[in-house]
């Protein structure tokens, strides 16, 4: 692809969400293709990428499976409504998905993101409630700092500030358990925190304040991501279930980051060997080439659906390309690829490399904390007095601009995961690069 192919010639008309607009558009960070764990500019110039796009990429960019499965999909079948109709794919792609999810989770509702995969889970616990008789369940809890999509609902359980503040009451009757980072008990942990399971006490008081027969679910990251990697603290997971199993409350996980592979198994919810009642997912599940989310629920709920009419319809809820054909295709290619070269396994073995790696930053003095766990780690930036953001910001724009790497900002935050395919000299590199960033900005 030629550089004139490549830039556009007015960067105007579109306006990029998560973004200062004006100064993208003073001084572009433009990408033109990508192949493997580069990414490439417009001029050719190779950018590692140390996020897997947006906590998506997992086996990489651009694999000839996927992309071959995408081709044929599309001359094959192009759309097929999911409305009271179906196709092959959605149900074998579903079948796969359930085998890899843990205990009773055997149902799988397709959309087409996080955010969705996220709103449909909360409306599937209203609704499931409802049906039980418990039409007084209607109140959900989320968590601070947490990021569930920007839908009304998802943003609404939401803790991150910045998400919350435009947009007014959003949904009514939410609540928030308290985060579970303290830099004081645990900053440069790798791994879970000693530090932090009684926070899941918390719950246990808003249920006192409440009443459990007010209160549909709880929904929480296993890990909370986008914020910047916050791995909970031991024992805290166990704790939650404990208290929603007491109180007949649904527990929901959001792994829309976690899923496939980011902590080293199909889902933290093994990993961490707590079993939720809903797993809501994206990114991964097609390696970020075609838009798919989902809702992987329990068979108790989807048999509580299951008492009308055969005539009726059980859930009134779904969205035009909810499991679509090249999405499903998406999906198959990516999970066969996953399992073909072992990427959940690669990152098990990696994660104490990658730690190590991520670790030996801790010396430099813009260093606040570091974070890491699985093939997932974040870095507390000191900030810039009086301007909260700016040095995550500027050290972002460096690393692109100048040491040809992607790194993720929130705040002056910078996360890293990289592709599952990714090897010890080049996880070297990437820490490397950043090492120069970081003398830069400094």
């Amino acid at each position: 692809m030629s550089a004139d192919a490549a830039a556009p010639n007015d960067l105007e008309s579109n306006w990029l969400p998560y973004t200062p607009n004006r100064q993208f558009k003073r001084e572009p960070r433009m990408i033109a293709r990508a192949k493997g764990v580069h990414y490439y500019k417009p001029d050719g110039a190779e950018v590692l990428d140390a996020t897997a796009g947006l906590w998506c990429c997992n086996a990489g960019h651009c694999r000839e499976d996927i992309v071959k499965a995408i081709q044929d999909q599309a001359a094959e079948l192009d759309f097929a409504p999911t409305f009271q109709f179906g196709h092959p794919k959605a149900f074998e792609l579903a079948s796969r998905i359930a085998s890899l999810a843990p205990g009773d989770l055997d149902h799988v509702l397709f959309c087409n993101s996080g955010s969705e995969a996220d709103e449909s889970a909360l409306k599937i616990a209203l609704a499931y409630h409802r049906i039980k008789g418990d039409g007084g369940r209607t109140r959900l809890i989320g968590r601070e700092r947490g990021y569930h999509g920007v839908n009304f609902g998802g943003t609404a359980v939401g803790g991150m500030v910045a998400n919350r503040k435009w947009f007014g009451n959003l949904v009514a009757g939410v609540d928030h358990l308290p985060h579970t980072y303290n830099r004081a008990e645990q900053a440069f942990t790798i791994g879970q925190p000693e530090w932090g399971a009684h926070l899941a006490d918390d719950l246990q008081r808003l249920i006192d304040l409440h009443d459990a027969s007010t209160i549909a679910a709880v929904i929480i990251e296993p890990m909370s991501g986008s914020t910047g990697v916050l791995p909970p603290p031991k024992g805290y997971l166990q704790k939650i279930r404990e208290i929603c199993t007491k109180h007949g409350i649904l527990l929901i996980f959001d792994e829309v980051i976690t899923g496939y592979g980011r902590l080293g198994y199909a889902f933290a919810a093994e990993r961490f060997g707590v079993t939720p009642d809903i797993i809501t997912f994206a990114k991964g599940i097609t390696s970020g080439t075609v838009p798919m989310g989902g809702a992987i629920v329990s068979k108790q709920i989807y048999d509580t659906f299951q008492t009308g009419p055969d005539h009726a319809i059980d859930l009134f809820h779904g969205y035009t390309y909810s499991g679509h054909p090249l999405a499903a295709a998406a999906g198959l290619a990516t999970l066969d690829i996953y399992r073909k070269e072992g990427l959940f396994e690669k990152a098990r073995a990696l994660e104490p490399y990658f730690a190590d790696a991520l670790m030996s930053l801790k010396d430099h003095k813009l260093i606040a904390d570091i974070r890491v766990i699985g093939l997932a780690g974040a870095v507390d930036l000191v900030p810039v007095e009086g301007v909260p953001g700016k040095r995550g910001f500027d050290t972002m724009c460096h690393a692109f601009h100048h040491e040809n790497m992607m790194v993720r900002v929130s705040g002056d935050c910078i996360a890293f995961s990289p592709p599952l395919i990714i090897e010890k000299a080049q996880i070297d590199e990437i820490f490397g690069r950043f090492r120069k960033v970081l003398d830069h900005i400094a």
